[in-house]
């Protein structure tokens, strides 16, 4: 359950400041503005659905899922493809959000 909020937090934080991005740099419409605003509210709202003991490592863990979601997002709505150093960094994040999320809180 815990990468699905995580991907679901990601679309709507890269959504919510694409809106922003969209109406200053793009020259899109102030309207923009009002969608953003509420997706950035439910990245908010369903970061704090994880459940980890601490928010910190939450939005930790969370960093490579964004980071992925991020060149999905470049490359499927901006239409710009990832290059190769893109892809390696992005899976190296990834290996990065696995140790935390699955590592031992023994010690």
């Amino acid at each position: 359950m815990t990468a699905l909020i995580y991907i679901g937090a990601a679309l709507a934080e890269i959504a919510g400041c694409f809106a922003f991005w969209a109406w200053l740099r793009m020259g899109k419409s102030p309207v923009w503005l009002a969608p953003g605003i509420a997706s950035l509210i439910l990245f908010a709202w369903l970061l704090t659905r994880v459940d980890s003991e601490a928010a910190g490592r939450a939005y930790a863990a969370y960093g490579g899922i964004y980071i992925c979601a991020s060149l999905l997002w470049l490359w499927g709505v901006e239409g710009v493809r990832p290059h190769r150093w893109d892809v390696g960094g992005a899976a190296l994040c990834l290996v990065g959000t696995c140790v935390i999320l699955l590592g031992s809180r023994g010690a």
